[in-house]
């Protein structure tokens, strides 16, 4: 297997390369805008400049690597920069992906593209992979334009939906839940968490170990990837403190009417993955082995 990823630099393309590097007859070409963040890591690591939403080097790109699969990763994720800077949001989550269909169905490519629970309105959850979307935000309409360009496809495809990714890797700009929880306490910072938001929070590693699933099998159709657990961020807050002994009374529960955002948050999501782990033989961490796991990666455990 020739496994294109996109998007190498970001959060789950670094977990990607971590977990691709371990697999027997796979070979790895990484893939980003900017620079190589990983080549200190991995010097050996194929790694090819790709900007997705140009058309010409996406086709370049997949006829001169010629990947048997292709993994799509790379987006404009923060939802409120989406809902701010539409033509963006739009260049990036859709038309790149419209470039990739394309390519790959010329090149007889397998791809897998990574979608989001913000395609729903959140009326209700968890979710099967058979749920009608309804977005309520930029970002999630965004993603449901790209889902509808991968199911027009003649070429062989899977979606796979995720939920609330938390992880930590080399040269990441972004916090996640944990840390910020973990790192407010100990300064004695009192925060504000919603307790009014149900989502089942996925660890980067759980993610990347289903994109490889998907890829493995030649799986198609649409995959829920995330947790099991159906938890407000103010009960994850809540567990985060018990992991490192921390004060609880600084974690003040807010709804999320407490916070001026640009874009809408669908109030309750989450996945059901049962189809996931039945076809893929996919196995996610509890939230509590996913603090643990952290907790060993920035040398607490």
């Amino acid at each position: 297997m020739r496994i294109l990823l996109t998007g190498s630099n970001g959060l789950l393309g670094q977990k990607l390369v971590e977990l691709l590097r371990q697999q027997q007859g796979v070979e790895i070409i990484a893939t980003s805008r900017g620079a190589n963040k990983l080549a200190d890591h991995y010097p050996d690591l194929r790694f090819v400049p790709l900007d997705v939403t140009n058309r010409a080097q996406v086709q370049q790109v997949l006829s001169t690597e010629k990947p048997t699969h292709v993994i799509h990763t790379a987006a404009m994720t923060n939802v409120d920069e989406c809902e701010l800077n539409r033509e963006s949001c739009w260049l990036q989550n859709v038309t790149a992906v419209e470039h990739l269909v394309e390519a790959c169905e010329q090149h007889q490519v397998h791809l897998t593209h990574v979608s989001t629970d913000f395609i729903f309105s959140g009326e209700k959850g968890p979710l099967t992979e058979e749920e009608a979307p309804g977005p309520i935000n930029f970002y999630g309409e965004s993603k449901l334009a790209a889902e509808r360009a991968v199911q027009a496809s003649h070429g062989s495809w899977a979606i796979v939906r995720t939920v609330l990714v938390y992880g930590i890797v080399h040269d990441y700009g972004r916090t996640n839940i944990v840390l910020w929880v973990r790192d407010s306490l100990r300064a004695g910072k009192e925060i504000k968490v919603v307790d009014d938001q149900f989502r089942t929070p996925t660890l980067a590693e759980d993610l990347a170990q289903g994109c490889w699933l998907v890829a493995q099998h030649n799986a198609t159709g649409i995959y829920n990837i995330s947790s099991s657990e159906l938890l407000t961020p103010y009960q994850m807050a809540l567990q985060v403190a018990d992991y490192f002994a921390l004060d609880k009374s600084l974690i003040v529960k807010a709804d999320g009417r407490t916070f001026t955002q640009p874009a809408k948050r669908p109030p309750r999501t989450g996945f059901i993955i049962t189809k996931a782990q039945r076809d893929l033989g996919y196995k996610p961490h509890t939230f509590q082995e996913g603090i643990a796991l952290l907790a060993r990666q920035t040398g607490e455990a």
